[in-house]
């Protein structure tokens, strides 16, 4: 792979699509930006560890090391879903009929 050449083309591409204050800011300066945020995303939407590390290539140590900052958003999402699930069984003992 020419790593000269594709970096040549990120640079052309970040021109083309990204409007001056954009590009100074530093948004997407290297392709792996990209990864980064994807991954980023994926914890603080609350997708498993497990399976975040498995898309991403990683072992979750690796996770835990270079996403932390994250994982605290990961959490509060964790606990959004356990609250909301603990809240349906607290309706269906009381005869409700659940939603969805």
């Amino acid at each position: 792979m020419d790593f000269a050449a594709y970096g040549t083309t990120w640079k052309r591409a970040r021109e083309y699509v990204l409007t001056r204050t954009e590009r100074a800011s530093g948004l997407a300066k290297r392709s792996y930006d990209l990864r980064h945020a994807g991954i980023s995303f994926w914890l603080y939407s609350g997708v498993d560890l497990a399976d975040c590390a498995r898309r991403a290539g990683q072992s979750i140590e690796v996770l835990f090391r270079h996403y932390a900052k994250f994982l605290d958003g990961a959490r509060d999402q964790a606990n959004r879903l356990i609250e909301q699930s603990m809240q349906e069984c607290d309706r269906m003992s009381q005869g409700e009929v659940p939603e969805g």
